[in-house]
């Protein structure tokens, strides 16, 4: 029995060794071989972010769901656009279907641009063709919301005349009013309290403006340029939001101030400790 046993094994290594080191027909190999080369291919070193971003690219292709496609292209754009590869970028809004995608990808080009340290020439030229790319927008809504966005990152870049020229060509009143209205929030968030009330001063419905100013102030009281705030209540026309406003900024300057101290305690505290162990050390 155990003699028959040892023959069974002998001949099973026999048939697998045959199995395993018996050529492979070409067609097989060379199949095996560009299979093998596409993987290795794709492959990146995890330090290379366009690489990386490319194999998103590749991935994104394959998807059969609309939605899910766009939703990757957008941020693909986006991605492309903070390492540099804007043309790549806005070669991707024509893939986009959905209407509303496009006017967001339009929208996170143009605020990664905005932190992108460009030439204003070179800036004011990608915004132009972000711009053209919104012009392809069929559907109203999305074509508006896409030159609301473009207003914002021109805004948010510091290209105020940009901001103000793209709003001034948007043919619904609210639609416009509301672009004047961030483009002034956005101004008001970088400090910028002279063009954000230009911004408002360019709104033409009373409730947007207000609505406008009393936005502004709350964001100047939390940036505690307090006087400025104090400014932007005043020029509230409705009693209510104004005295809204106004309560806003003295149930929070003392809390503002706070936070700005501790804040400054906290960054000594950062630079002291170093100089510290240094000195223990020596």
């Amino acid at each position: 029995m155990m003699h028959i046993t040892k023959q069974f094994y002998t001949i099973s290594v026999l048939i697998l060794l045959f199995f395993f080191t018996a050529p492979l027909p070409h067609g097989a190999f060379l199949a095996y071989a560009q299979d093998n080369k596409t993987a290795n291919s794709t492959a990146c070193h995890v330090n290379d972010d366009l690489c990386i971003w490319n194999n998103i690219k590749q991935a994104a292709e394959q998807i059969k769901n609309t939605h899910e496609r766009d939703k990757a292209y957008r941020e693909l754009a986006k991605g492309y656009t903070r390492l540099g590869k804007i043309k790549e970028a806005i070669s991707l809004i024509e893939k986009i279907d959905t209407p509303d995608t496009k006017a967001m990808t339009i929208r996170g080009i143009g605020m990664e641009i905005a932190d992108i340290n460009l030439p204003a020439k070179v800036r004011s030229n990608i915004f132009k063709t972000l711009r053209q790319e919104a012009e392809k927008i069929t559907h109203p809504p999305s074509y508006a919301i896409a030159l609301t966005y473009i207003a914002m990152a021109q805004a948010f870049a510091g290209d105020n005349q940009g901001a103000w020229d793209t709003a001034a060509d948007m043919k619904n009143d609210s639609l416009r009013n509301k672009a004047y209205g961030e483009t002034a929030e956005i101004q008001a968030e970088n400090g910028d309290y002279k063009n954000a009330k230009i911004s408002i001063g360019k709104i033409d419905s009373p409730s947007y403006k207000n609505k406008a100013y009393a936005t502004i102030s709350k964001i100047l009281v939390n940036k505690g340029m307090f006087e400025q705030a104090y400014d932007a209540a005043l020029s509230i026309a409705n009693p209510y939001k104004k005295i809204l406003a106004l309560e806003y900024l003295l149930e929070n300057k003392k809390r503002v101030i706070r936070e700005k101290n501790n804040a400054k305690d906290s960054e000594q505290k950062h630079i002291i400790a170093p100089i510290q162990i240094k000195q223990i050390k020596k």
